[in-house]
């Protein structure tokens, strides 16, 4: 058998921020329906309520003076110095995130220059060939900038690629939605290489679907549930109920195809890396997964959680959970060589997309 092309994670990086966010916190919050009344329940009912459904107990922001492509440029470093690279070999960076650096004093969009730009000048890379753009594809972006670093190598066009998940979402979240209890901060990144082997190693397969057509607005900017806000700003909104629906619909399927187009079986699967926003979801999902391959049993520690303390850090949640079992930081929750596992993730447009890997 001759040698292939394929794509390996060799190096991983993350940063978690340091201010620590309990439920508690939101006890003396003004909580509103989307109808713009004052929600009836007490705080201390709402919030329960909240951790019930989502697993969350707390939840981690960045300092006032960070933004996107700092924290992104951190969890760089990070990568940079556990694979040990030559900064200047990059063939690409790619920063996924949705929002760009929204100030703490100032909640505007800000994308000019891309982040992705932005993080290679604070990484002092002089290399005109490191060619640096953003993706912005809801949750799963991160996701998806490994699926195009997979492409480029297999192209032959890239040997070693930079792809990062950054996302500030406490930034542009309505702190009269309950929903806003959500949502984190974090940064997470990954260096892919070419190697060629004789046996499948790396990426195996993934797939990637857009549903638009009816499902596009079920995540969305809008204004606050509190009327006296100023209707100019708008915040990150969703459609729990339908959200949970589509997920439960699609996410499952998704994986079960990715699995199949490798050539593989559940039983194959060591570890289910699944982007967390609901650990109810996706317990759900898990369990739906299992049942299309026919399957009863779910080993145990297959879906590591992060959810409970670093709630939903957007593009950041699969980069972050792959670095800390690369680096032993979560109990029961090895990677050895030769075991596959798979990604998946879910979000705004509505984007679903997954990924098979074989550890080296």
């Amino acid at each position: 058998m001759g040698k292939k092309l394929y794509s390996i994670i060799t190096g991983s990086g993350s940063y978690i921020p340091t201010n620590i966010v309990k439920n508690a916190s939101f006890l003396t919050s003004e909580f509103y329906e989307v109808t713009g009344e004052r929600i009836e329940k007490t705080n201390e009912e709402i919030v329960e309520k909240f951790r019930q459904i989502t697993d969350i107990d707390e939840r981690r922001y960045v300092d006032d003076e960070f933004v996107t492509s700092d924290i992104g440029f951190f969890a760089a470093l990070d990568a940079i110095d556990s694979s040990k690279v030559d900064k200047e070999t990059f063939d690409y960076i790619i920063v996924a995130h949705n929002f760009g650096d929204v100030r703490f004093s100032n909640k505007k969009v800000d994308i000019v220059p891309t982040l992705a730009s932005r993080v290679k000048f604070k990484l002092g890379i002089q290399n005109p060939n490191t060619v640096a753009y953003d993706l912005p594809f809801g949750c799963p972006g991160w996701l998806q900038a490994l699926i195009q670093a997979d492409y480029y190598i297999k192209s032959g066009d890239a040997k070693r690629i930079l792809v990062i998940g950054a996302e500030t979402l406490s930034r542009i979240a309505d702190p009269h939605d309950r929903d806003s209890m959500i949502y984190s901060d974090g940064a997470g990144a990954v260096i892919v290489e070419a190697i060629e082997s004789e046996v499948p190693v790396g990426i195996l397969s993934h797939k990637t679907r857009t549903d638009a057509a009816d499902h596009a607005w079920l995540l969305k900017m809008d204004k606050s549930y509190n009327p006296v806000i100023d209707n100019d700003q708008l915040f990150l909104k969703m459609n729990g109920r339908k959200l949970y629906e589509y997920a439960l619909t699609t996410v499952p399927q998704l994986i079960k195809d990715t699995i199949d187009k490798a050539g593989l079986f559940i039983n194959n699967i060591k570890k289910v890396l699944i982007h967390q926003a609901n650990a109810k979801m996706d317990d759900a999902m898990l369990a739906r997964l299992f049942r299309l391959f026919g399957e009863k049993k779910i080993p145990e520690n297959i879906m590591p959680m992060t959810i409970s303390k670093f709630g939903n850090n957007s593009v950041a949640t699969l980069p972050i959970l792959l670095d800390l079992m690369l680096k032993g930081r979560l109990k029961n929750q090895q990677l050895n060589s030769g075991d596959d596992f798979v990604f998946a993730s879910v979000g705004a447009g509505m984007n679903v997309n997954a990924l098979v890997y074989r550890m080296q």
